[in-house]
């Protein structure tokens, strides 16, 4: 039992508890962005194409009388517009980062690979000690790329 503590508590002491936290309180604000975005802009938009229907309204009645079980499949379809919104732009937010680590990465592995061969004026191999090109032989001080 002591083991699991022990790592709980480094985990917990990593920073994942408080990226998780920090996570789950920004993913609660964008969740009321995005569930006011669809009810308040997108869902009235749509009810212009669709004859002017409140999707709130959509029901299908189990049974009768006043406390009649029912289906709300207009809420559901308001949900699963919010769902693909919040997907979309969760989308578009990790293309971004995913492209910007690549650009990262790349802009970290450029290593000077050529130079240029002083006779010819060729790019060459920053290891050549002959030009392919001219056939000159290199100094050493210019393999070494000073």
């Amino acid at each position: 039992m002591k083991k699991f503590w022990g790592e709980f508590k480094t985990f917990a002491l990593k920073g994942n508890m408080i990226d998780l936290a920090v996570g789950m309180i920004i993913g609660s604000a964008f969740t009321g962005i995005v569930g006011s975005l669809v009810n308040d802009i997108f869902m009235p938009l749509l009810s212009i194409f669709t004859g002017k229907i409140n999707f709130d309204n959509l029901v299908i009645v189990l049974g009768s009388g006043e406390n009649a079980a029912t289906i709300n499949y207009g809420t559901f379809l308001t949900q699963v517009v919010n769902f693909l919104v919040v997907s979309f732009v969760i989308f578009l937010l990790i293309r971004q980062i995913n492209k910007l680590q690549h650009r990262h990465e790349e802009e970290e592995v450029k290593e000077e690979t050529e130079k240029e061969c002083p006779f010819c004026k060729s790019k060459i191999s920053i290891h050549a000690t002959r030009c392919p090109h001219c056939t000159s032989v290199l100094e050493e001080a210019d393999v070494t790329g000073a």
